[in-house]
Formats: structure tokens, sequence, C-alpha cells
């Protein structure tokens, strides 16, 4: 059963001068999404930031106690991306949602425009 779906979509260049921001990368993406993203592009980045949107929404949560970066964005071996939930938002999530969920994406994008659309489901 469906019990939440999201999408967000972000402009690509908004992103050109966050890779050398620390403070924002830290803060929203976790290390192996910045290790990932350190052989991507700029199209990779804003993919990962909307994702991380759609999936709040989907949830139906906002980040209202804690980062983007306690979403994770991971890829399996054949690049289908999966989310990993950490710390607060893990919580707080298993708290309203109960402990069996399951959070399917998908991230596409344009040279000018990065979309991902998050389905909860039970």
């Amino acid at each position: 059963m469906i019990i939440g779906t999201g999408i967000d979509i972000v402009k690509i260049d908004r992103f050109a001068d966050k890779t050398n921001n620390t403070r924002f990368m830290a803060r929203v993406f976790t290390m192996r999404e910045r290790e990932y993203l350190a052989s991507k592009g700029l199209q990779s980045m804003a993919g990962l930031f909307a994702a991380k949107e759609a999936v709040v929404k989907a949830l139906g949560c906002g980040f209202a106690g804690f980062f983007p970066c306690d979403i994770e964005i991971l890829h399996n071996p054949s690049g289908k991306p999966y989310v990993k939930l950490h710390g607060e938002a893990k919580h707080k999530i298993k708290k309203k949602r109960g402990r069996r969920f399951l959070i399917s994406i998908s991230i596409s994008h344009t040279d000018t425009d990065a979309i991902a659309m998050a389905v909860v489901s039970n």
C-alpha cells in the first residue's frame, strides 16, 4: 500500500558554487555521498539533493529535527538509487510510520534541471 509520494525538481546551476563549500557539503551529504559525487558532475549533486527533498515530502515530515545528510542516497551495483536513513531521521520516521516501510526513488536530469520522485509503501 502506498503511504506517500513526493517529487522535487531543482536547477542544476544552483549547485555550481556548492562543491567547495565544506559546511554545505557536510550538512547535506554523507561521506559516502561526497565520495560518490567526487567523480560525478553537478547533475548528480542536484539529483541527490532533489531525491532527499522528494523523500521528506513522501514521508510527510519535512526536515524538521534533522538534516538532509540523515537521508542517504546510495546506488546498488547496477546504479539504481536507494535510500538509507540515519540518526534522528531514522528514529523520527520509524516512530511515525512504524517499523516496516519501503522508500523507492527515481532520479533523472536534463542539462538544466534534476528531478526525483519518491514513493513510500509498506
